[in-house]
């Protein structure tokens, strides 16, 4: 039982040619914006994908796509598309159960707000955003780990906002940057799949 068991963690192992460099990443995100710019838009939740190419052994990079769905009051609703890069740092030199790190990194953002009563009004922009942020791994197995990331995305871009009024949606694009954003929370599963040098 015991040869079985230390056979089934082994096989686990990813065959690495080196350091932590290298090593390739797939995963899935579940993604939770804690709040927005618009007084009466609720907390939004979505999900989404990334993949990690490890630079070195601090240095990680993570590469992701988000959709996130909120609502404008009861009007209308908001689609917000993400798509980026962050830079993860490791304090910690030896990757342990418990693996914090810092992260700081870029992404594009497209936005559409539209009607609930009336689907062909809508308003969309595109942006881009940095964030900055904390996060962990969990490290269940060698190649597999549960990872939890708190981070503030500031829009560079204009911000697009809706308010109704006098029985219609109407939308205003303000210019310029703000330090405005999204205080984000992503929980993601990650595997391992090769070492690439």
């Amino acid at each position: 039982m015991l040869i079985c068991s230390i056979g089934a963690v082994k096989s686990q192992e990813l065959q690495q040619k080196g350091g932590q460099g290298g090593i390739f990443s797939l995963g899935v995100r579940s993604t939770f914006s804690l709040f927005n710019a618009h007084e009466d838009e609720s907390n939004g939740l979505g999900l989404g994908g990334q993949f990690r190419i490890q630079f070195a052994d601090q240095v990680n990079s993570d590469w992701f796509f988000d959709y996130l769905k909120s609502d404008l009051g009861d009007y209308a609703s908001r689609t917000d598309y993400h798509i980026g890069w962050s830079v993860l740092y490791y304090p910690l030199r030896t990757p342990s159960r418990l693996q914090p790190y810092i992260l700081a990194g870029h992404c594009f953002d497209y936005t559409e707000i539209r009607s609930n009563f009336d689907r062909d009004n809508r308003d969309d922009r595109l942006s881009s955003a940095v964030q900055a942020g904390l996060g962990v791994h969990v490290n269940l197995t060698p190649r597999f780990d549960l990872s939890f990331v708190g981070q503030y995305m500031i829009h560079l871009g204009s911000e697009l906002d809706a308010h109704y009024e006098n029985g219609a949606l109407q939308f205003h694009e303000h210019g310029g940057s703000s330090m405005e954003g999204h205080l984000l929370f992503n929980v993601g599963i990650n595997y391992k799949i090769a070492d690439l040098w």
